[in-house]
């Protein structure tokens, strides 16, 4: 008699031997895939990444900026790691990385900013200032129409400390009420995300193939191989984070979640009432200009 229960054993089995064989793959020895043709002065979507990595893990919505609306996405390196003598090769990976996906890269300093966390900005608020200035005068010089940062509760303390130190440079920039502040999420799951954005395949593999130029990175921890489950399950969480209590999950299966915001005096808002769901076939672009005009 067959078994049901073989079925299911073997489908968890199936998942095991993907994992084991994915530790067999390479580590970032891709070719960039295709791209399209961005314009000089098309939109600018800036990722301030508290590490080389974060860049590819959160991209989800920085890929459909780019290859869908046409976004320039830019990767701003707020550090390149707390360990000193990594910091030299994470930085030769993060271009690596870059290159892969496509988004542009502007550095801090020659080993990026040291020390960014939240205790220091109340601790040291003289040098907290100095480096608010720096992102303040990116943002001046980038003008983008969105910009990705950490939320508050991101877990991780340098994660925490680049959301202040973002937050706090927004406060020196006079088109911060026109920027799009989309807060994402990894070492501590958001509360109240309330933007569900959907990838496919193809995009996930390209996330997971941009984070493997992290190489020190994965050989240590081979997240990157995590990442196809982390998007599954962010589809659990949103469908009823974002959808709503007791809602049909969408017809989709990975996503990342987010939470997308306006500045507005001094602090963040919800761009819109609720949650949205962003699936395969709308424009990420259009959802942000018609949810911005309605603001």
């Amino acid at each position: 008699m067959h078994s049901k229960q073989n079925d299911i054993a073997l489908w968890v089995e199936n998942h095991a031997r993907l994992f084991a064989e994915g530790k067999q793959l390479a580590h970032g020895q891709w070719d960039p895939p295709e791209r399209p043709k961005v314009t000089p002065d098309a939109p600018k979507a800036l990722i301030f990444s508290p590490h080389p990595d974060d860049e590819c893990i959160i991209a989800g919505l920085p890929l459909r900026l780019l290859k869908q609306s046409r976004f320039q996405v830019i990767n701003v390196a707020v550090t390149q790691g707390s360990n000193r003598d990594r910091q030299a090769a994470r930085l030769e990976e993060l271009r690596a990385a870059c290159h892969y996906m496509g988004f542009g890269l502007i550095t801090l300093d020659e080993r990026g900013l040291e020390s960014v966390h939240a205790k220091r900005r109340s601790a040291d608020p003289e040098s907290w200032q100095r480096d608010v200035l720096k992102i303040a005068e990116i943002l001046e010089e980038q003008a983008p129409k969105v910009i990705f940062l950490p939320h508050e509760h991101d877990w991780n303390s340098t994660h925490i400390g680049v959301h202040w130190l973002v937050m706090d440079a927004l406060s020196h920039w006079k088109g911060a009420s026109e920027v799009v502040v989309v807060l994402t999420e990894y070492w501590g799951a958001m509360d109240h995300p309330n933007w569900m954005v959907a990838s496919d395949p193809q995009d996930v593999a390209e996330m997971v193939a941009g984070t493997s130029f992290h190489v020190g990175e994965v050989t240590r921890n081979p997240f990157h191989l995590i990442q196809p489950a982390w998007m599954l399950d962010n589809m659990r969480r949103g469908s009823e984070l974002v959808g709503g209590q007791g809602q049909q999950a969408p017809d989709f299966t990975f996503a990342t979640l987010y939470r997308a915001c306006r500045w507005r005096q001094g602090g963040l808002e919800p761009l819109w009432p609720g949650g949205k769901q962003l699936s395969l076939d709308a424009s990420p672009a259009e959802a942000l200009e018609m949810a911005s005009q309605a603001g």
